[in-house]
């Protein structure tokens, strides 16, 4: 065979293209292990003796209470003085997170264990500052003031440790955030970098007691995280890197999950997932969407991963004009969109087939929230912090009234 010239003559060689340097940004990291494996909780004895800690306070909610998980937990502290604070409601109040703090302190507690949802390890959070910080609890809670003023209290004294064996996806074992519920119905949100657990415990084969369609809700509240964090105004590359692979995973891991409910390694995909998500949320923050969230579950008293459920596909479309590069990065790494341009409505599209494929919560109005309060939610919403963040400004209740009745 003959073969030209041509044929062989090779291309010269290309300059490299000089990389672009990152924007000046900030980071926040936290300082957790994390054990990933099947019965995960045996490890929680030699964990807290890893912490020193002799005198933990064990916390859950009253059906994770009465699950084998828990007795595990339990067992796995028989030779340490322990004491229990069962009950802990959804959107744990200030009244229930006083009443821990003052058995902590009855107690002589050294660690907290959290075992449960985010309700469970925000309650954890927020007693560990209260025995820090002192009381009222209130008066350490973050504010917003319209249009862009973020009030944060220091908080500065040391917090107990806190080790985590979450049942759900929230991602609330990541962070230092923390929100709980005033006697008005407001929440109230914390932030200290300190409260993140020191210790998580993932435990997959555990975490099949967990009836599908709870866990499922919470994903949708951690995949809420990776797409706020993604366009929030405080994020990085390190969150946008983060973002990314977390919306990815949990594509296919809630899908997954929604196909095979007692697959234990799908679970254990979407908790890493949440743990992505947490992540994100730890250092870029939220957004317009867990505003709105917030207010919803706290004021019509309604799950938070519901809530998530119904409004993200709505959020991420009001946000689109403001978030394109953004939203383009993730539609065009999941491979729904061809272009840029058709990357916003793309991911809301994706968003709704996820929704249907794991038959979360697609209407306010099927979780039992009456249209008419949906102005004063509005008007609530405003004064929360995570509009702060958001890449759309919004100033006018009429804008967020109408996002809401689109939700409806």
């Amino acid at each position: 065979m003959t073969v030209s010239p041509s044929a062989t003559r090779q291309r010269p060689p290309q300059p490299a293209r000089a990389a672009a340097a990152p924007a000046p940004f900030v980071h926040q990291s936290l300082c957790t292990r994390v054990v990933f494996q099947p019965a995960a909780v045996r490890e929680l004895g030699p964990e807290l003796a890893r912490l020193g800690a002799r005198r933990p306070l064990l916390l859950s909610g009253t059906r994770t209470a009465a699950s084998r998980l828990y007795a595990q937990a339990r067992a796995g502290l028989q030779d340490l003085s322990l004491r229990e604070a069962g009950g802990i409601p959804q959107h744990s109040s200030v009244a229930t997170v006083s009443a821990i703090a003052r058995l902590a302190g009855e107690h002589g507690a050294d660690a907290l264990v959290a075992v449960g949802g985010g309700s469970v390890i925000d309650t954890a959070k927020a007693a560990a500052l209260l025995l820090a910080e002192g009381g009222p609890l209130e008066r350490h809670a973050s504010r917003f003031v319209p249009p862009d003023t973020m009030v944060l209290p220091p908080l500065l004294q040391p917090k107990l440790p806190i080790v985590s064996i979450p049942t759900t996806v929230s991602g609330a074992e990541a962070t230092g955030s923390v929100g709980i519920r005033a006697g008005d119905g407001a929440k109230l949100l914390f932030s200290d970098v300190q409260l993140a657990s020191r210790v998580i415990l993932f435990d997959p084969v555990a975490n099949l007691e967990v009836p599908a369609g709870v866990l499922l809700a919470s994903a949708m509240n951690g995949l809420a995280h990776c797409i706020e964090g993604l366009y929030s105004t405080g994020r990085s590359p390190i969150t946008d890197e983060l973002a990314l692979a977390g919306i990815v995973r949990f594509d296919r891991a809630m899908r997954a999950v929604a196909r095979a409910p007692a697959d234990a390694d799908a679970r254990g995909d979407l908790m890493l997932a949440g743990y992505l998500g947490g992540m994100v949320l730890a250092s870029a923050r939220s957004c317009l969407h867990h505003a709105l969230c917030h207010v919803l579950g706290a004021s019509c008293g309604v799950a938070h991963g519901a809530v998530n459920s119904v409004m993200l596909p709505f959020s991420v479309r009001f946000n689109a004009g403001a978030a394109m590069p953004q939203l383009a990065a993730a539609a065009l790494r999941l491979g729904v969109a061809q272009s840029a341009t058709a990357a916003p409505e793309a991911l809301v599209e994706w968003v709704a087939s996820l929704q249907d494929a794991t038959g979360v919560p697609t209407r306010l109005r099927d979780l039992g929230i009456e249209r008419a309060g949906l102005r004063a939610v509005a008007e609530k919403a405003l004064h929360e912090r995570g509009i702060a963040n958001n890449p759309r400004r919004v100033a006018d209740p009429a804008e967020l009234e109408q996002l809401l009745q689109a939700a409806w």
